[in-house]
């Protein structure tokens, strides 16, 4: 006899709920993993709340180029897995996917890692083009920022130009671009515009060595600071809609 689902249990309101949490299900579910959701997946679950989405993201792996994708991807982790560095699983895709131009969209402050990338890349035989985010040397106050808004005020500052950097990487014909430390909204700009696939390779953050993960590791001690003031006493065990009150 199937077991209940525990969560559904314990949640008289789990047919309420509209959105996906998955940020909630317990260690012992996650039932996806396994492809049981259907039977054990709590009452939040993308299958319970939005089952037609799902199916729409599938029907777009019906278009070959995204199959493809798809499983040159799903090569890449299970050959690398534990052993390739995200370097080499770049490359490894790149190859399996037939690319032979990758681009680079490089934050000013990572070119010289750039270079070493680059480098790397065309040991592999692939062709590579660069853009750097400072790239048009475009003053920020012709977006409208004030002199006072800028990080160094009273001076000429660059605008971080993401959407430059797709368009002349676009204009290359780069197959699948690497983002090295572009900005927070910088980057969300260069993926939207970016005309081949895009990966990070870097995500920015200048106070923990570009490490990002560390302020979610340590967000109950050294960086309790992230925390808003609505934080409850309590860590909620449900997903906002299955809130009581």
């Amino acid at each position: 006899m199937a077991k209940r689902n525990p969560t559904a249990r314990k949640n008289p309101q789990a047919a309420k709920y509209t959105e996906p949490g998955c940020a909630y299900c317990p260690p012992a579910v996650r039932a996806c993993r396994d492809g049981e959701e259907d039977r054990r997946g709590p009452g939040y679950c993308p299958t319970k709340t939005d089952a037609d989405g799902i199916a729409e993201g599938l029907a777009h792996y019906e278009d070959p180029f995204w199959r493809r994708v798809a499983v040159e991807s799903a090569r890449v982790e299970s050959e690398g897995y534990c052993k390739w560095t995200r370097v080499e699983e770049i490359v490894e895709f790149a190859k399996k996917m037939g690319f032979s131009k990758l681009g680079i969209a490089t934050c000013i402050s990572f070119v010289d890692h750039a270079n070493t990338l680059s480098r790397i890349f065309e040991s592999h035989g692939l062709e590579v083009v660069s853009a750097a985010c400072k790239t048009g040397g475009v003053a920020k106050e012709e977006i409208g920022l004030a002199d006072d808004e800028k990080i160094r005020p009273g001076g000429h500052e660059s605008l971080c130009n993401s959407v430059g950097q797709a368009e002349l990487l676009n204009r290359a014909g780069c197959q699948l671009n690497v983002v090295l430390g572009l900005c927070v909204g910088h980057d969300s700009q260069f993926f939207k515009f970016s005309d081949g696939l895009a990966t990070t390779l870097i995500a920015k953050d200048r106070v923990l060595a570009h490490n990002p993960i560390g302020a979610l590791a340590l967000a109950d001690s050294y960086y309790s600071r992230v925390w808003g003031p609505e934080r409850p006493e309590k860590p909620p065990k449900l997903p906002r809609q299955g809130r009581k009150g």
